[in-house]
């Protein structure tokens, strides 16, 4: 039986290399992974690599159509948001035109293309959102994301947008770190931390999102779908959940509200999905986030 040859961009990241340890456990699929410079995955087997710069039109246009995979996923970007807001030429260049360059390879390979979006497209004033709610971005970062949708709905090859809320995850060999991780380290240092709860998100977990991405690539389900978890919190009420699970002295959490940061970018207040849709198209079901949080202390175990 032929493969399904799948392509991810970013495989070194977190949710593509959470793509990549999926993809290689499905018996049809032959993954091909790619990224800027040398693979970062700790394990060789059951995948191609590729190195691809998605800045560089003629790369991505060469390796697409090299490997001819018949979907693309297109994780990789620039997320740093106040980063995006002082570099917006190289924000522009990671979020926006690379899209472009992807979609006209996937045109020329007749590959259907999934591209991963963000909360951040909406002003936060009415979430949770549906997957027909209108955008609004606050920031640079918001704009160029909303931008790449455009530039994917607007195109003439199949495709599937898979939109997102703060992601987190253990990723090998990376130093992000995460709310989670965050909220452990620094009560188990006895510091003193101030967490906002004028914010609200639906925290997904990058299995999660691999899994929502998976579904979506394999059976080419066109459209936009929201892929998040599925708890609508505050990130305060996530560092209580976190130091309850960990036993850790939640005393040392203080609530705050977002106006005593002060942040380049501006953040959308309320965002958080309604994954109806998802749920019904794809038999998509995310983890809750107190499960969440018991996988990512299994990691850490094993790590």
């Amino acid at each position: 039986m032929e493969k399904k040859r799948i392509l991810i961009t970013g495989s070194n990241g977190l949710l593509g290399q959470k793509l990549i340890e999926l993809l290689v456990q499905q018996p049809h699929i032959q993954p091909i992974a790619t990224a800027r410079g040398d693979n970062r995955l700790p394990f060789t087997e059951g995948y191609e690599y590729y190195p691809m710069d998605i800045t560089d039109a003629e790369q991505v246009r060469q390796v697409v159509l090299q490997t001819r995979p018949e979907v693309v996923i297109h994780t990789a970007a620039m997320t740093n948001v106040d980063q995006c807001e002082s570099e917006k030429e190289a924000c522009w260049a990671q979020n926006v035109k690379a899209v472009e360059y992807l979609i006209e390879a996937c045109q020329a390979a007749n590959a259907f293309l999934l591209h991963v979006s963000t909360d951040f497209i909406f002003d936060g004033a009415a979430g949770p959102y549906d997957v027909d709610a209108e955008p609004n971005p606050l920031s640079f970062y918001g704009w160029s994301k909303y931008a790449a949708e455009k530039a994917v709905i607007h195109s003439n090859i199949r495709w599937a947008i898979a939109r997102t809320v703060l992601v987190y995850g253990i990723a090998h060999d990376m130093s992000r770190s995460n709310i989670i991780l965050w909220v452990k380290k620094s009560l188990e240092e006895g510091k003193n931390i101030k967490v906002v709860t004028d914010q609200w998100r639906t925290p997904t977990l990058a299995e999660d999102l691999a899994m929502g991405c998976y579904l979506i690539a394999d059976g080419e389900a066109e459209g936009i779908f929201n892929i998040s978890g599925k708890d609508l919190l505050t990130p305060y009420e996530m560092a209580i959940m976190a130091a309850d699970f960990f036993g850790l002295n939640k005393s040392l959490i203080a609530e705050a509200d977002s106006t005593t940061f002060t942040q380049p970018a501006r953040r959308p207040a309320r965002t958080g999905f309604i994954l109806d849709k998802s749920r019904d198209v794809l038999g998509y079901e995310p983890r809750s986030f107190q499960e969440g949080i018991a996988i990512l202390a299994e990691q850490i175990q094993q790590k």
